[in-house]
């Protein structure tokens, strides 16, 4: 077993994924950094107190994103926990088919393939820093509760995250391996991604709630954590009620 802890954290170029590469790294993880922007990672890895790494990928060419990933974790001493925070929000109100395309490639067919070979990972590769055998974190959203006009595609998307991981969750179950997976479903986010909104919160307050729910082993979070009044609600109103609302 290493002594050193390592985080990859896809989508890490900015937004949560940046603020939580900083925090990750400030709690002594080291740091793999995977998005698009090489040199924009190369800059926030030179800034961190530990070691980082960085993978040059995009997540919708799925099977390169994939072998990159491999390749990063065979780079870093140990991988023990992964976050999926890339992701695309286009407001497409004329159904534009580009818009939507690259919401499912991204959201959609992009995290799962870094879903899976996160799992592949943990499943398969026995030497960690902690005891268990790994960590998933995947950034859904609130608004996987309410499918909104303009954003339906990313709406669906990100409710199509939250319940994958959930399944994932269950299949963990019935397996030998000890991999925790937690589900963490923001609202409004200081980041290029978020269309404002009240209670919105900076890209920094996230991350900290998230890595607080990393080392507690949630299986879900929201963030900030009085978003699930908004979610118990979405869930439980009649459709004509939120239609006049929203």
């Amino acid at each position: 077993m290493t002594n050193q802890r390592g985080a990859i954290i896809v989508g890490a170029s900015s937004g949560i994924g940046e603020a939580l590469a900083r925090r990750l790294a400030a709690d002594g993880y080291e740091i793999g950094l995977a998005a698009r922007r090489t040199e924009r990672m190369r800059r926030i890895g030179a800034e961190l107190p530990t070691k980082s790494y960085v993978a040059t990928l995009d997540v919708s060419a799925t099977e390169d994103a994939r072998r990159g990933f491999f390749e990063l974790a065979e780079a870093m001493p140990s991988v023990d926990l992964v976050v999926i925070s890339a992701g695309v929000a286009p407001v497409n109100h004329d159904l534009e088919w580009e818009p939507e395309r690259q919401t499912v490639d991204v959201n959609v067919r992009g995290f799962t393939a870094m879903a899976t070979a996160a799992m592949e990972y943990f499943e398969e590769t026995p030497d960690h820093a902690s005891e268990a055998d790994g960590h998933l974190v995947g950034i859904s959203s609130v608004a996987a509760h309410f499918g909104s006009g303009g954003t339906q595609a990313y709406s669906a998307s990100k409710a199509y995250v939250s319940t994958y991981l959930e399944g994932l969750r269950d299949r963990q179950a019935d397996r030998d391996a000890n991999v925790t997976v937690t589900t963490v479903e923001p609202g409004f986010v200081d980041t290029d991604l978020s269309l404002g909104g009240f209670w919105e919160c900076s890209p920094e307050t996230a991350a900290a709630q998230i890595a607080r729910a990393i080392r507690k082993e949630r299986s879900h979070v929201y963030v900030t954590r009085r978003w699930r009044l908004i979610a118990w609600f979405l869930d439980l109103a009649p459709e004509g009620v939120l239609r006049r609302l929203f």
